[in-house]
C-alpha cells in the first residue's frame, strides 16, 4: 500500500458526480484540484451495508474538509455506472456532494489498495498535501468502517506542520509549542 512520504500516483478516473441527466459523470485526475489537500477514500463495493455509512459521513463533513482547504474523493472498484445506480436506489446517497470515483485496475494497483483475496478495494484512506506528497495512509478490514472525525483530526495535525501528540485535537497546544514554552 502507498505510504507517507511517497508521491501521490498520477491517476485519471471517471466519477459519478450527479444524478442530473447528462451531468452524471466527470473525469477527475490527480491534478484536478491544484493547491488543495486531497482526502481519498476507497470502500469495497456498492450496494453493501457499511460503505454507505462512511460515504454519508464524509459527505456530512464536506464543509469541515473545505475549511481545511481539502477536497474529498471517494470510490470503489465498482464502475461509475454502478455508483450511479446505487445513488439512484439508496435514499441516503441521492444528494451526495462529493464524487465517487471508479478506482480502475491501474489506480488500485498504483495505490496498492486492492484486497488480496476479495479482489475489491480496501477500506483505505489517503491524505496528500498540496504538493502531492502522501502524508497519511490507513486501511481497515473490509468489515470495519472508519472514523471520519479521526480523518479530520489527522488532517488538522498534519496542517500544523508541528509535532502533535496522541489524541491531539485542533485548538490544543502541539508538542512543538510546549517545547518552545519550556525552553
Amino acid at each position: 500500500m502507498i505510504s507517507p512520504g511517497m508521491k501521490l500516483p498520477e491517476f485519471k478516473a471517471t466519477a459519478c458526480v450527479s444524478l442530473e441527466k447528462g451531468k452524471e459523470f466527470q473525469e477527475i485526475t490527480d491534478k484536478s484540484h491544484p493547491g488543495k489537500w486531497l482526502v481519498l477514500y476507497t470502500y469495497p463495493k456498492d450496494f453493501t451495508f457499511v460503505c454507505p455509512t462512511e460515504i454519508v459521513e464524509f459527505d456530512k463533513k464536506l464543509s469541515a474538509f473545505a475549511e481545511r482547504d481539502a477536497v474529498v474523493l471517494g470510490g470503489s472498484t465498482d464502475n461509475e455506472y454502478s455508483h450511479l445506480a446505487w445513488r439512484r436506489e439508496h435514499a441516503d446517497l441521492k444528494d451526495l456532494k462529493h464524487p465517487l470515483l471508479f478506482w480502475n485496475p491501474d489506480m488500485v494497483n498504483a495505490f496498492g489498495v486492492l484486497h488480496p483475496q476479495a479482489g475489491v478495494a480496501l477500506r483505505a484512506t489517503i491524505i496528500a498535501d498540496p504538493q502531492g506528497i502522501v502524508r497519511f495512509a490507513m486501511a481497515n478490514d473490509l468489515s470495519v468502517g472508519r472514523n471520519v472525525d479521526e480523518v479530520l483530526r489527522v488532517l488538522d495535525a498534519l496542517q500544523t506542520d508541528e509535532l502533535c501528540p496522541c489524541n491531539w485535537k485542533q485548538g490544543q497546544e502541539t508538542l512543538t509549542q510546549q517545547l518552545k514554552k519550556s525552553a
